[in-house]
């Protein structure tokens, strides 16, 4: 008896490992077309940092460290010789404002897992795996069944590319002319277009991405440089909790 117990146990760990990898694996390969999207973005924001000055040690680190590149287009921008670096931290945390809110939907969904996973899974939280979590769940034939193992596989690979290829933009940066003339800054729209069609759920879900999308562009037309990122993600969230149905 003891020896079937023992076997059945080692059957069951096994089955959910096997499973565990295969999440990973799955999320890993819907990653592939975004990284295909994200690598001229990537290599662009690395050419521009070198161009700035910085080594390719100090692109790899902001990349790794921060992991959200319209912070780091922002921090690029305002680099330079002698960077006022208070200048460069209000701004950064202004555009990633935009996380509190992605980390407070998510929070629900990974309030059953301990501390040492959720951590590391917020931190390698970017937009896009964000959306591909979420979409994943929705999607589930269970309501809302997220897939951590999923969405690990598709967070990891996504940051481990995007380090990757600002470190080859900064590698070749110098060797480059004005980069912005090839059309690769049009990569980032893009890509959120194709993830924001991942997550329509119809005409009835459209009036918080609209009023997100107007009080951005306000904000971007009348406020200070930054602004318009908290400013629209605000505006959006409070439409959809005052609308009283699931966005």
């Amino acid at each position: 008896m003891h020896s079937l117990s023992t076997r059945t146990l080692m059957h069951s760990g096994s089955a959910v490992e096997t499973r565990r990898w295969g999440e990973l694996k799955r999320g890993g390969k819907h990653a592939l077309p975004v990284i295909i999207g994200l690598v001229p973005l990537a290599l662009v924001l690395g050419a521009q940092a070198s161009q700035k000055g910085m080594s390719i040690a100090e692109v790899s680190l902001m990349t790794a460290l921060n992991y959200a590149g319209g912070s780091e287009f922002a921090a690029v921008e305002l680099w330079s010789s002698s960077p006022d670096i208070a200048l460069i931290v209000a701004m950064t945390f202004l555009i990633n404002s935009r996380h509190i809110v992605m980390g407070a939907t998510l929070a629900p969904l990974l309030k059953h897992l301990p501390y040492r996973k959720t951590v590391p899974a917020l931190f390698f939280m970017c937009d896009e795996s964000w959306a591909m979590g979420l979409t994943d769940a929705r999607s589930s034939s269970r309501p809302l069944s997220f897939s951590f193992h999923y969405y690990l596989g598709v967070a990891l690979l996504l940051w481990f590319n995007w380090v990757a290829f600002t470190s080859v933009g900064a590698l070749i940066g110098p060797a480059l002319t004005d980069i912005r003339a090839w059309g690769f800054d049009m990569v980032f729209p893009a890509v959120f277009l194709v993830l924001m069609r991942g997550m329509w759920r119809g005409r009835s879900s459209a009036l918080p991405w609209v009023t997100s999308l107007l009080v951005a562009l306000g904000a971007w037309l009348w406020l200070p440089q930054g602004w318009y990122v908290p400013a629209g993600a605000t505006g959006g969230l409070l439409v959809a909790y005052l609308s009283g149905g699931e966005r």
